[in-house]
């Protein structure tokens, strides 16, 4: 997209919190017309009037109440709207990160704020937040005529709209009247609006966010002081790697190197080398070169000798040969790749995973621990413990990476043969419990049939910490449903939506955050060999993550 040089804010459950003052203007408004006549009572009119707003947000609120109380005098009605857009306040509930994110736009962005509403009582707002001095522009349009200052806002800016990103929580006003004047639209998902589906193409926004700080990823803002840490295999790592690199250089992916499959166990054996699959797909998820070379890397050949095999495996492999070790290999790979950050095996001990089972039996390698072709595996005995053989050592530049980190994320993917086999490694749990960072566990959206088969979100949880030698900060959930129609895809091999039993973790003394964190699937991505399966969204979880620091 076109670089952006200006930005147009919308004021109410975009900057400040507008519930917070919502219940104060209803009840004015209602009070307003009771006093012209309406014959109800406050506190009854108040409960039907926010039914009425949760069931139609964008409707005539106070003239769908008087026609509940049988009565669509105007003049009642008009009462109540203009006490509602004027009503008494004396307090106000700012969002937490809106003037951080308003001070570092400013300068580098010209700043617009308009807001539709009574100008007496917006200015009021401005002045009791104390953002009017971030804005070069304010405009507070009447009811009705928020679509002319959109233009005149455009004529003082002078820019092509392109250039323009319009910030505000509704999609059938202001995301609306900015994809029809052609700006760059972003929509914020609080307040009341929040719950709105577009119904036309205009309405649908160019970005979504959750907090202000969300901006930074859309607009390409670093802050390269900010050192994350991220800890998983490949698949589950990489999404939070798309994302986060948006937000920062300064980013660490340490990579579990046990994976068994078929043909990754091939290189494996016949080059006597650590598992480069999931290091490859992190590899990718920071990249910056051109989308054929990242294509390349992550091609997989579909028939003849070489079927199945990924080219960038068979990339690390050569680059191993010609550098005369796996370590060196990742480095080249990062230099050619062009990639921010660092990808960094958790060892370089050419090591196994091996899981216990309740029953006794021990499984060898990771192969035969996920065992793809097992439509039956559920009714496997349960994984009782893994451990690893050898012992493995852990990579001292991941030593050092975990120590200084200011936020350390446990990425969602196969608990046990990515995450825990990382938590495996001498030395890795330990510099966990001894770094200051936030440390945050990215739970699974679906359980995984070989080793998570009926686990709840707590199941999962109790798992990280009983390998994690340590405590953790917080615990990501996402809260929205996914498509029926890929549930069924997932139940027809037995694996299930992992429960949200939040007080179970609670319980454990650990913050819940439970957000929407999972992609809509009506893209396939770069990382994603397939498109049908759940998965977190990059933006939605980076987003969600950064805000921690």
């Amino acid at each position: 997209m076109v670089r952006i040089k200006a930005l147009i804010f919308d004021l109410d459950d975009t900057l400040h919190n507008v519930q917070f003052l919502m219940d104060i203007a209803l009840r004015q408004g209602i009070e307003a017309m009771i006093k012209e006549g309406l014959t109800c009572d406050v506190n009854d009119g108040l409960d039907k009037i926010k039914d009425i707003i949760k069931n139609n947000p964008s409707s005539d609120k106070f003239a769908e109440l008087a026609k509940t109380y049988g009565n669509e005098d105007e003049e009642i009605i008009e009462a109540g709207r203009n006490k509602y857009y004027d009503f008494d306040f004396d307090k106000m509930d700012i969002f937490s990160d809106t003037k951080e994110v308003l001070s570092k736009l400013k300068g580098d962005y010209r700043l617009v704020l308009l807001s539709q509403g009574k100008k007496p009582l917006q200015d009021r707002k401005i002045d009791y937040l104390e953002i009017r001095d971030y804005f070069d522009y304010i405009l507070l349009p009447d009811v009705g005529k928020k679509e002319e200052s959109f233009k005149e806002a455009l004529e003082e800016l002078s820019l092509d709209p392109n250039e323009i990103l319009v910030v505000g929580d509704r999609i059938d006003a202001e995301i609306k009247i900015g994809n029809d004047l052609g700006m760059q639209t972003c929509r914020i998902l609080r307040g009341k609006y929040k719950s709105l589906e577009p119904r036309f193409q205009n309405e649908e926004p160019d970005h979504v966010i959750n907090t202000l700080r969300g901006l930074y990823g859309i607009l390409g803002i670093k802050n390269d002081k900010l050192k994350i840490v991220t800890i998983g295999g490949g698949t589950g790592t990489s999404h939070v790697l798309e994302g986060m690199k948006k937000y920062t250089d300064n980013i660490s992916a340490i990579v579990n190197v046990t994976d068994s499959g078929i043909n990754t166990g091939v290189i494996r054996r016949d080059f006597d080398l650590l598992a480069p699959g999931d290091i490859r797909k992190c590899l990718i998820a920071l990249s910056n070169s051109e989308k054929l070379m990242c294509d390349l890397i992550n091609h997989r050949f579909t028939n003849g000798g070489l079927e199945g095999y990924s080219f960038g495996n068979i990339f690390i492999a050569a680059l191993s040969q010609l550098t005369g070790s796996f370590e060196n290999a990742v480095e080249e790979a990062c230099k050619i790749l062009k990639i921010k950050g660092q990808v960094l095996p958790s060892t370089f001990d050419n090591i196994n995973i091996f899981a216990e089972l309740e029953d006794g039996t021990i499984l060898e390698e990771e192969d035969k621990i996920i065992d793809r072709h097992n439509d039956t595996v559920y009714n496997r005995s349960p994984i009782k413990r893994v451990y690893h053989e050898p012992i493995a050592r852990a990579n001292l530049r991941a030593i050092k990476a975990i120590e200084e980190a200011d936020l350390i994320i446990l990425s969602a993917g196969s608990l046990y043969t990515s995450l825990i086999s990382n938590l495996l490694v001498t030395g890795i749990p330990e510099a966990i419990s001894r770094s200051k960072a936030k440390k945050v566990y990215v739970c699974n959206i679906m359980s995984q049939v070989s080793q998570t088969y009926g686990y709840k979100a707590s199941d999962h949880v109790k798992k990280v910490l009983e390998y994690l030698d340590g405590d953790l900060d917080f615990v990501v959930l996402n809260s929205k449903m996914p498509n029926e129609e890929l549930l069924e895809s997932y139940k027809a091999e037995n694996a299930h939506l992992i429960e949200n039993d939040v007080d179970e973790i609670e319980n454990l003394g650990i913050s819940v955050l439970i957000e929407d964190v999972l992609d809509d699937v009506k893209e396939k991505k770069i990382l994603w060999d397939m498109k049908n399966l759940l998965r977190h969204d990059p933006d939605k979880i980076s987003e969600l993550l950064v805000g921690l620091v």
